[in-house]
C-alpha cells in the first residue's frame, strides 16, 4: 500500500521546495487508511514512543502494562534499579502476563505458571522444562530498548531508531532548567479519542489556537499573541508560549531557572506522539499513537513538583488540564469531520511563531516517509499505477 497522491505530492513538494509557503496538509493526510499503515510502520515503529515516567515505577518489581500499536507492554523496574520495558506475552502459549500495575517478586503468567524476572529472563516452565530440546534462553521475553529522558521513559519497538539523544540534539537547552526529573506524576490516564492522531499533535503544539479556543483558560496566561517559536532539529519542535504581562506566574520556581523560564510554558513536542507543555513547577504531557486512521490512544498526565502535591496545587493543574483538554476535543472533533468534507482543501499556515511547529513536523514526516523516494516522482507512479 502506497501514500495517497494528494499527501504524496505535498510531501514530496517539502523535499524539493523546502522553502515552499508553508500549507496544510491534504485531507487524506489525517484520514486515510494508506496513511495509518505507512506511519505505523516508518514513524512509529521505529521511532521512539513515551509509555509514561519512571516516577510510576519507583521500587524493584513496580511495574504497570498499556497497550501500544496493539502491544501489549509491561514497564517495570530491575534489581539494579533500571526501568524496563517487556513484551506482556508469555512465552509459552501467548498468553496475557499482567494487568493493571502493582508489585511482584516475579512476572508469572496466570495460564500455566511460566514466570520471568524483571529483565525478561525465564525463571520457571513447571514440566516444560523435561520436554526434550527445550531451549530456555529462546524463552525470554522481548526487553526493548528503552532511554529516560528527563523522567519520561521512552521505547522503540523494532530496535532500530538511531540513538534518542542525537535525534533530539539541541532540545535539552530549553527542558533542563525545569528539572522534570525531579517531578512525580499526578494521576496517569489513558483515554481513546475518534480523531486522527495528528491533529491532537499539532494543535498541542501550535499556539494560533489559544487564544480563540482558550478564551477564558489558556488565554489569560498565555495569549496567542505572545507565543515564539524556537529552532526544530532531527527530532523535535517546539515554541515559547510566554505569559501575560498580568499573569502572577507560578509557584515552586527552581533555583536553575532563567527569568524567562520562569515566565513561560515551554512547548516541546518529540516525534512522532510526545508533546509536552513544561511550567515552573508543572507540566502537563501527551503521549499519542494511532489506534485507527480517525482513532486515537492518549496516555497523559500532569506532573509537578512534591510541593505543590503538599498545597494540593498539583491537583488543581490537574483539573484546569482537564477542563483545556475538553476544550481542544470539542473543537478537534468538528476539525475530523470538516476534514471528511468533498471541499476539504490545503490552507495557508499562520506566521511560524503561531504554526511553524506544524510546518516542521510536516518536513519530518516527508523525511520519514518517502526518504530517498522523495526524488523519484515516477516510483510513487509507478507503485499507484
Amino acid at each position: 500500500m502506497t501514500l495517497p497522491n494528494d499527501t504524496y505530492e505535498a510531501l514530496n513538494e517539502l523535499h524539493h521546495n523546502p522553502d515552499a509557503v508553508p500549507m496544510s496538509m491534504p485531507p487524506s493526510f489525517y484520514k486515510d487508511e494508506a496513511m495509518l499503515e505507512q506511519e505505523t510502520e516508518a514513524v512509529f515503529l521505529n521511532g521512539w514512543l513515551c509509555v509514561g515516567r519512571a516516577d510510576e515505577v519507583p521500587e524493584e518489581g513496580d511495574f504497570y502494562t498499556l497497550e501500544l500499536l496493539g502491544e501489549p507492554l509491561i514497564v517495570t523496574r530491575n534489581k539494579e534499579d533500571q526501568v524496563v520495558v517487556l513484551s506482556n506475552v508469555c512465552r509459552h502459549r501467548g498468553s496475557q502476563l499482567l494487568t493493571g500495575r502493582g508489585n511482584n517478586k516475579r512476572i508469572t503468567c496466570p495460564y500455566h505458571r511460566w514466570s520471568y524476572d524483571f529483565d525478561g529472563k525465564l525463571l520457571a516452565a513447571p514440566l516444560v522444562d523435561k520436554t526434550e530440546g527445550f531451549d530456555r534462553k529462546r524463552c525470554a521475553l522481548p526487553n526493548f530498548r528503552t532511554h529516560v529522558w528527563f523522567g519520561w521513559v521512552f521505547v522503540n519497538l523494532s530496535g532500530k531508531a538511531g540513538e534518542f539523544e542525537e535525534s533530539i540534539r539541541g532540545a535539552n537547552q530549553y527542558v533542563k532548567n525545569y528539572h522534570a526529573e525531579e517531578m512525580r506524576s499526578v494521576e496517569p490516564t489513558t483515554e481513546h479519542w475518534p480523531l486522527n492522531w495528528k491533529c491532537l499533535a499539532e494543535n498541542f503544539m501550535e499556539g494560533y489556537h489559544l487564544t480563540p479556543v482558550h478564551l477564558k483558560t489558556l488565554h489569560p496566561m498565555c495569549p496567542t499573541r505572545l507565543c515564539e517559536k524556537i529552532p526544530g532539529g532531527d527530532g523535535y519542535t517546539g515554541y515559547k508560549a510566554h505569559y501575560n504581562e498580568n499573569y502572577d506566574g507560578r509557584t515552586e520556581i527552581h533555583p536553575d531557572m532563567t527569568e524567562e523560564e520562569a515566565r513561560i510554558s515551554m512547548m516541546v513536542w518529540v516525534y512522532p506522539g510526545f508533546v509536552v507543555a513544561l511550567s515552573p513547577n508543572s507540566a502537563v504531557y501527551m503521549s499519542i499513537s494511532p489506534t485507527g486512521p480517525t482513532d486515537l490512544q492518549v496516555r497523559w498526565d500532569v506532573i509537578a513538583r512534591q510541593e505543590t502535591f503538599e498545597s494540593g496545587e498539583a491537583k488543581n493543574r490537574f483539573d484546569f488540564a482537564v477542563s483545556f483538554n475538553a476544550e481542544d476535543r470539542e473543537r478537534l472533533m468538528d476539525v475530523q469531520k470538516g476534514l471528511s468534507s468533498r471541499y476539504a482543501d490545503r490552507g495557508f499556515l499562520a506566521p511560524p511563531d503561531l504554526e511553524g511547529t506544524v510546518w516542521d513536523f510536516y518536513h519530518y514526516m516527508s523525511k520519514r516517509l518517502l526518504g530517498d523516494a522523495g526524488t523519484d516522482r515516477s516510483n510513487h507512479e509507478r507503485n499507484t499505477a
